[in-house]
């Protein structure tokens, strides 16, 4: 059966395929628009499983607050460039697998590939988008927090936070707020707090850290001699510097160096007319620790000319 260019224009037109892919399938399929489309769906998955095995350590992070439903999502998804950020359908895809979090409640990835998405499942539309943009591309992981909460996404995509706060919604919803929230949100962002508060810090981590300290003193001639007593005087003015750099409320606001963040949160909650606490934060940097594949370039060079 002859296939117009007309048709091919339309199949890519629903799929998203190339002109190439959309030909062949409308020839394998008789003309057939459905089958069409189903063998173009199959490669997809044929697609999807080629190119699982390669880094995808690139992508974008996201985070999104609904302000009347009070949920906030912050989530990861990895491609293997970071043009793929740039496209459009990437970023949509990021966007609405982000809302159907918000709405469905998926306990994790799994569950969230088993979602409904469009037509199908969230995994359909991933292998569809691989198919499209022919790179491996994954979900990596995402928070949903209830409850008042301010998103901030920096670079595009670089980094991504959700902070969850306890005030009320008087509090919450006065315009003052929302900027108070973005200001937490930049801050985690910027100065990559471990904990909220000190309280926080398991005492095992504060315990390695003293000895650490020990050991440093230890190896330095100049503390090496002093008294015990000095030694733990100094160990205590370590840890409250270490409290100052970790802790999300003691460390100094990035917009003021004469407030701690609990200051400017005490600030706030004051002109506002109510209180305010800081719950718990997420923090997503794309591409956090996963190992990136080195290109050896001059290598690859080398093996093209040969």
């Amino acid at each position: 059966m002859a296939i117009s260019a007309k048709d091919v224009m339309e199949l890519r037109k629903q799929t998203d395929c190339g002109m190439m892919e959309c030909k062949k399938a409308l020839a394998e399929a008789d003309g057939n628009f459905e089958k069409a489309v189903e063998l173009l769906r199959e490669r997809g998955l044929a697609t999807a499983q080629k190119k699982a095995g390669r880094v995808a350590a690139e992508g974008m992070v996201y985070a999104d607050y609904n302000a009347e439903k009070k949920i906030g999502v912050v989530l990861e998804v990895n491609a293997e460039t970071d043009f793929v950020a740039k496209n459009d359908k990437f970023v949509d895809f990021v966007k609405e697998v982000s809302a159907i979090i918000e709405n469905q409640n998926p306990a994790d990835v799994d569950a969230l590939m088993n979602c409904a998405m469009g037509e199908g499942t969230v995994d359909d539309a991933l292998k569809g988008l691989i198919l499209v943009i022919k790179e491996n591309i994954k979900i990596r992981r995402f928070v949903r927090y209830e409850g008042v909460c301010a998103a901030y996404v920096h670079g595009g995509g670089t980094h991504a936070v959700l902070v969850g706060f306890d005030t009320t919604d008087d509090v919450a919803a006065k315009a003052e707020f929302e900027g108070f929230g973005k200001d937490i949100a930049m801050q985690v962002a910027a100065a990559n707090p471990s904990y909220v508060r000190r309280e926080e810090v398991p005492a095992d981590v504060l315990e390695k850290e003293k000895e650490i300290l020990l050991a440093q003193m230890a190896n330095d001639p100049k503390t090496a001699n002093k008294p015990e007593a000095v030694k733990e005087k100094m160990i205590v003015g370590k840890i409250n510097k270490y409290y100052k750099e970790n802790c999300l409320v003691d460390q100094e606001f990035v917009k003021d160096s004469n407030l701690n963040v609990q200051g400017y949160v005490d600030q706030t909650a004051k002109a506002l007319g109510g209180e305010i606490s800081i719950v718990k934060f997420v923090r997503f940097e794309k591409g956090e620790g996963i190992e990136k594949r080195e290109d050896d370039f001059a290598a690859e060079v080398a093996n093209m000319v040969k």
